[in-house]
């Protein structure tokens, strides 16, 4: 009898710290990431949107690639500047990235972690850019929808020089990802600040990771490449953390 009192208190605490796992309370920035089967037509440019939609298949995996820009001097501003993932990718001045895509415009973070992995292992971290603006902030996620579907979201960036001199470009995507599974259960919430406002990468001749923030570093045209696997419907959230 002993024994199954201390079990269930222990799967009550269990319980009790998995509850205890969700965002913090306060002003935020929602940002929607809708999937749909069939191709939006309309620009969704328009500067209050909070919602993004991607592609969506009744099987297998998609990808779309959401851009991400910084907000203007002076500003450290969350905006969806173009909410279309199907068509061309327009920033918030409205000049085009080139190729298809969604565009979310956020600032530098600098409330990043100087570790990667499981278990951890120490990086370096490429501190945001006096070019761009900048704020620490937390961002959560959670996987929304019906039930069965899942997304990863990664971050990456294309170099700016021909590093390997072939003759192109490459991108680069982060050793990290965000994994989003809508279970039966509820909706549960993870921290992904480092995960979708850094890349992290080894950019130097030395073996140690660096961690790049946002806009900073050998990269430019940074990106969240959204590969989606019947997930419906992704949330996150924008805190922005008190300034010391």
């Amino acid at each position: 009898m002993k024994y199954l009192l201390v079990l269930f208190l222990v799967l009550v605490l269990a319980v009790s710290a998995v509850a205890q796992v969700k965002p913090p309370n306060g002003p935020h920035y929602n940002l929607n990431i809708i999937a749909v089967e069939n191709e939006k037509n309309a620009d969704m440019q328009s500067s209050n949107r909070h919602t993004i939609f991607v592609k969506l298949s009744k099987s297998g995996t998609v990808t779309t690639n959401i851009y991400l820009v910084p907000p203007p001097t002076g500003s450290t501003e969350f905006k969806v500047c173009d909410g279309n993932g199907f068509d061309d990718a327009v920033d918030c001045q409205g000049n085009s990235k080139g190729t298809n895509g969604a565009v979310f415009q956020l600032p530098c973070n600098t409330n990043l972690s100087g570790t990667t992995g499981n278990p951890p292992v120490a990086v370096d971290i490429v501190p945001c850019s006096v070019d761009y603006p900048s704020m620490a902030y937390e961002v959560w996620a959670r996987a929304l929808g019906k039930p069965n579907g899942r997304a990863t979201m990664t971050t990456c960036a294309q170099e700016k020089t021909d590093t390997d001199n072939d003759g192109t470009l490459d991108i680069i995507c982060s050793t990290e990802h965000v994994l989003l599974i809508r279970n039966a259960t509820k909706p549960v919430w993870k921290e992904v600040t480092d995960e979708l406002t850094s890349l992290v990468a080894n950019i130097d001749a030395d073996p140690q990771l660096e961690r790049v923030a946002l806009f900073a570093g050998p990269f430019e045209d940074w990106f969240w490449q959204f590969e989606n696997t019947g997930l419906r419907h992704a949330q996150l959230r924008f805190y922005a953390l008190p300034t010391p």
